[in-house]
Formats: C-alpha cells, sequence, structure tokens
C-alpha cells in the first residue's frame, strides 16, 4: 500500500480577530493549493468555538510536508497570524497506508 501522511490541527485566535485573519487565510491555503503538492488541504472555522481554525491535510510523504512547512508562503503567514493574537497552535502528523471508504 502507499503510505501517505495525515495531518490534523488547529489554530486558535481572539473571535475578535477572525474577520482580519480570515484573508491571509485564504492566501496561505490558495497557496498551498496550488504549490506544495498537497493531495487535500482543508481549512475550516469550528462554529460552536469562535476564534477556532480546524486543518485536515493529505500529503504523499514526509518530504512533501517538510517543503511545505518551509515553503515561502509560510512566513508571510505565521507573521500575520501572530500579529492578528495567536492564541494556541497544535497539529499533528500521521502515517497512514492507503484509505478505505466506510
Amino acid at each position: 500500500m502507499e503510505e501517505k501522511v495525515a495531518v490534523f490541527g488547529f489554530l486558535r485566535f481572539p473571535p475578535e480577530s477572525m474577520l482580519a485573519i480570515r484573508p491571509y487565510l485564504a492566501e496561505f491555503v490558495r497557496a498551498t493549493r496550488a504549490n506544495d503538492g498537497c493531495l487535500a488541504y482543508d481549512v475550516a472555522e469550528d462554529l460552536a468555538e469562535p476564534g477556532l481554525i480546524r486543518f485536515s491535510e493529505l500529503w504523499p510523504d514526509h518530504g512533501s510536508l517538510d517543503a511545505h512547512l518551509v515553503a515561502p508562503h509560510i512566513v508571510p503567514w505565521r507573521e500575520a497570524a501572530r500579529a492578528h493574537g495567536l492564541l494556541e497552535r497544535q497539529f499533528t502528523a500521521y502515517d497512514i497506508a492507503g484509505a478505505r471508504r466506510v
């Protein structure tokens, strides 16, 4: 089976920062999907917890994920996140083998 890397995580911002951070996030996601070789890169605001943004990512391998983490569009996104009050960041990568629909 083909190995892949799944990443799940979240960022937490003050709820009042969400309007300001959305354009930076949209550009970051667009650049990631266009340039970084991800198989899936999905981001959503949590409806029950204002200020919480959840991420789910699927990468072909660890090398692709590692390259994403140092891609040129990472720096402006991280600077914007800090400038808009990033409170918490948590991401975990998992090695997975293939996929099965359930």
